[in-house]
C-alpha cells in the first residue's frame, strides 16, 4: 500500500507539472487555436490587428464567447479556416482561407471545383442574363456590380495552382460566367483521404441585391467566400455513379453544399456589431480602430455574416422540449428597436413548435438580422443559425413581420438540417418551409391560409422535380416551388389525415437530417408510414406539372313514367386518383350524397327520382386542395323539355314587356 500511494503522488506531481508547462507554452488554448489560421498565413491581411498592438477587451452583449460542443452530427466533408477583413470605404472584402476536403467516394478524385458566387453580379454572368438584374421585387442599381477574384491558390506545401485554374459553365456554356471554377490537383485524392489548399481572395460587394452586398454602412455577406462544390456518392439522391454536382449560379437557383466545420475570423471597424453563423470563441481583439472577432460553427453547410454600427442588439436564452438551450440574438435596425418583443416572441414560438413537431434544434445560437430599408434585398433569407427578417420599411408592420421570420426559422430545419439540393429540387426546401410556415402561423397566431384561393392562383403548373433554371420564368419558379410545393404537401395531408402527416414529416426529418435527401426519399417515407403506394400521386404532382381537376361534365334529365331519370357524367381531367364526394339536389328539396373513388378518368351516375334533378356538385367540402378549376365543380341540371318550353315562354314575355316599356 505505501508503494502504491507513493506512485500515485509521483503521478499527480508529474501531471501538475505538465499542466503548468502547457499553460506556459500556450497549449491550454489548443482547442481554440485549432479553429484559427496560423499567424504566418494572416500576414497579408491589410487591416487585421497584429497581436503586438492588440488589446484584449471583452465587450458586453453580442461579443461574449462560447465553447464548442464535442458532438459530431454530420459527416463533416469540409473544413474551412477563413480570415476576412471588411474595407468599409471601398465596399470590399479581403480574405484568405485554408480548405480541407475529404473524399467521401470510392474513386480517386483529381480535380476540385469551387463556387465563386459573387461573380454572379458581374456583367454577362448567367445570373444577370436570367434575372435581368431583378430578384424578388428588387432591382440591381445600375453599375453596382460585384465580383470575386482568387489572388493566390497553393497546396499545403506552397506549390502554386493558379496556372491550372479555369472556369467552367456546365449548364449553359456561357463563357462570361465565372461562378464555377476548377483546377487539377498535383496528386489525386484517394477514397477516404483528404486534401488541403490555401487561397487568398478579394470580393467587391454590390449594393445590396439578391441576398448580399452593402447599403450605407450595413453589410450582408452571404455566399461571400470560395465554396467547394458537393461530391455526391453513388446512391445519394438516386445517383447511379459518384461525381461532382456542378451548377452555375442562376437567376432562380439557391445553393447546395456539404456539411463541415467553419472557423472564421472577421475584421471590421471597432464600432460595428457583427452577426454570424455559429458563435464567438474568443473575446474580440481591438486595435487601431478595428475589431477582430473569431467565430466557429460545426455541422453546418454554409457561413454568413452581417455587420453594421447601427444594430440594436437584444439577446435572450430559450429552451423547450426539442430546444435544449439557444441564445436568440436580435440585430435590429433602429426603426424596429421597439418591436424587439414581437421578434423575440416569434423566434421563441417558432423554435418551440419546430422542436416539438420535428425534432431537436442542435445548435446553441440563432441570430436574427433586420436589414435597413435600403437593404431590402438582404431580407427574408436563411443561413445556418442565422436568418434575415424583412427589411425595416416602417415602424408598424403587420403580420408580414412574423410571417417572414417564422418562414426563415422554419428553413433552419429543411434548408439548414435536412439540406436538400436547391439547384435541382428547390421544392424540398421552399415548399416544405412554406407548408411549415402556414402551420406555425396558424398555431401561434391563428392565421389560417385559404388554400382554395391559393390553389386558384396556380395558372401555370410545372414539374417540381426539375432544375431551378428550368422553369419558364422567375414567376413560374416562385409559383410552383413555394406555392404549389406546399399545396402538394397539404393535399397529401388531406388524404392521410393530420396525425399521419405529422408522423410523415417528423420521420422524414429524423431520418434525413444531415443527409441531402431527394423527392424519391420523401416518397419512400410517405409509403413507409402509410403502408400505401403513392407512385401516382408523386408522378402527377412532383414529376409532372399536373393539378387536380374534378368536374361535373354533363347532366341530362328526362321525364319517365314514374318520375325522372338523370344521367350525370363526372370526369377527372388531371391529377392522381383520390376519393371525392358528390352532392345531388332535387326539386323537392331532397339531397343525395355519393362517393366516387376517382380511379377512373370518368364515371356516369344514373339516377331515378320523383322530381327533377336541380344540380350536381363534386367536392363541395373543398377537400381536393390541388383543384384549381373549381368553376366546373358545379353544374345545374338541364330542364326537361316540357318545363323548358314553359320557361322559354316566360322569358319571351318578360323581354316583350321590357321592349314595350321602352316604346313608351
Amino acid at each position: 500500500m505505501p508503494k502504491r500511494r507513493s506512485l500515485r503522488m509521483l503521478l499527480f506531481v508529474a501531471a501538475a507539472a505538465v499542466l503548468v508547462l502547457s499553460v506556459r507554452f500556450g497549449f491550454a488554448d489548443a482547442w481554440v487555436d485549432q479553429y484559427a489560421l496560423p499567424a504566418s498565413s494572416l500576414s497579408e491581411l491589410p487591416v487585421t490587428a497584429t497581436p503586438a498592438a492588440a488589446n484584449h477587451k471583452a465587450e458586453p452583449g453580442p461579443d461574449v464567447p462560447l465553447k464548442p460542443q464535442a458532438v459530431i452530427l454530420s459527416n463533416r466533408v469540409t473544413e474551412y479556416h477563413i480570415s476576412v477583413a471588411l474595407d468599409e470605404k471601398n465596399g470590399s472584402l479581403a480574405g484568405e482561407q485554408t480548405v480541407t476536403w475529404k473524399n467521401p467516394g470510392r474513386k480517386a478524385v483529381s480535380e476540385l471545383y469551387f463556387h465563386l458566387y459573387p461573380n454572379a453580379f458581374a456583367p454577362g454572368s448567367t445570373f444577370m442574363k436570367e434575372s435581368k438584374g431583378q430578384l424578388r421585387g428588387d432591382k440591381m442599381k445600375s453599375g453596382s456590380y460585384g465580383s470575386m477574384e482568387l489572388t493566390s491558390l497553393t497546396t499545403e506545401e506552397g506549390e502554386t495552382l493558379l496556372p491550372r485554374l479555369h472556369y467552367v459553365q456546365p449548364d449553359d456554356g456561357n463563357k462570361s460566367d465565372r461562378t464555377l471554377v476548377t483546377f487539377r490537383l498535383p496528386e489525386p485524392v484517394k477514397p477516404g483521404m483528404s486534401v488541403t489548399v490555401r487561397m487568398k481572395f478579394t470580393v467587391k460587394l454590390p449594393d445590396v441585391f439578391a441576398r448580399m452586398g452593402k447599403a450605407g454602412d450595413f453589410v450582408m455577406a452571404g455566399q461571400w467566400f470560395p465554396k467547394i462544390a458537393v461530391y455526391e456518392t453513388a446512391g445519394m439522391r438516386g445517383r447511379a455513379t459518384e461525381g461532382w454536382n456542378l451548377h452555375q449560379y442562376h437567376g432562380n437557383s439557391e445553393f447546395f453544399a456539404d456539411f463541415g466545420i467553419y472557423s472564421v475570423r472577421i475584421d471590421v471597424p471597432e464600432t460595428y456589431k457583427v452577426a454570424a453563423t455559429g458563435f464567438q470563441t474568443k473575446s474580440p481583439i481591438i486595435a487601431g480602430g478595428r475589431k477582430s472577432l473569431q467565430f466557429y460553427a460545426d455541422d453546418v453547410h454554409d457561413f454568413a455574416w452581417s455587420a453594421s454600427p447601427n444594430f440594436e442588439y437584444v439577446e435572450d436564452s430559450f429552451s423547450a422540449p426539442g430546444i435544449p438551450g439557444v441564445r436568440i440574438k436580435l440585430y435590429l435596425d433602429p426603426l424596429h428597436k421597439d418591436l424587439k418583443d414581437r421578434y423575440m416572441h416569434a423566434a421563441k414560438s417558432a423554435l418551440a413548435k419546430l422542436g416539438q413537431w420535428y425534432g431537436e434544434y442542435p445548435y446553441s445560437t440563432l441570430s436574427v438580422i433586420v436589414p435597413p430599408n435600403n437593404g431590402n434585398g438582404a431580407g427574408g433569407m436563411e443561413y445556418p443559425t442565422l436568418v434575415t427578417a424583412a427589411a425595416a420599411q416602417n415602424n408598424n408592420p403587420g403580420y408580414e413581420l412574423e410571417r417572414t421570420l417564422v418562414h426563415e426559422i422554419a428553413h433552419q430545419y429543411w434548408y439548414g438540417l435536412v439540406a436538400s439540393n436547391e439547384f435541382e429540387e428547390a421544392w424540398l426546401d421552399e415548399g416544405f418551409t412554406s407548408y411549415t410556415e402556414d402551420k406555425l402561423m396558424a398555431s401561434i397566431y391563428g392565421v389560417v391560409p385559404n388554400l382554395t384561393i391559393e390553389s386558384s392562383y396556380m395558372t401555370h403548373p410545372e414539374p417540381l422535380h426539375q432544375a431551378s433554371w428550368g422553369f419558364s420564368s422567375s414567376d413560374r419558379y416562385a409559383e410552383n416551388v413555394y406555392l404549389r410545393g406546399k399545396l402538394v404537401l397539404s393535399a397529401l395531408e388531406r388524404q392521410v389525415g393530420d396525425k399521419t402527416m405529422s408522423k410523415i414529416m417528423r420521420t422524414y426529418f429524423q431520418k434525413y437530417r444531415f443527409k441531402h435527401p431527394s423527392s424519391s426519399d420523401f416518397q419512400k417515407v410517405v409509403e413507409s408510414v402509410t403502408k400505401t403506394k403513392w407512385a401516382d400521386f408523386f408522378q402527377a404532382y412532383v414529376q409532372k406539372g399536373e393539378m387536380a381537376d374534378y368536374a361535373v361534365d354533363t347532366i341530362s334529365t328526362r321525364k319517365i313514367d314514374d318520375g325522372y331519370e338523370s344521367l350525370v357524367l363526372l370526369r377527372r381531367y388531371g391529377g392522381s386518383p383520390q376519393p371525392v364526394s358528390i352532392w345531388l339536389k332535387f326539386q323537392d328539396g331532397q339531397m343525395l350524397r355519393k362517393k366516387w373513388d376517382g380511379v377512373q378518368s370518368h364515371v356516369q351516375l344514373k339516377l331515378h327520382s320523383a322530381t327533377p334533378l336541380v344540380y350536381a356538385t363534386i367536392d363541395p367540402s373543398l377537400n381536393v386542395v390541388l383543384d384549381n378549376r373549381r368553376y366546373n365543380n358545379y353544374l345545374k341540371a338541364e330542364v326537361p323539355q316540357e318545363q323548358r318550353s314553359r320557361f322559354a315562354t316566360g322569358i319571351t314575355q318578360i323581354i316583350e314587356g321590357l321592349f314595350g316599356t321602352m316604346v313608351w
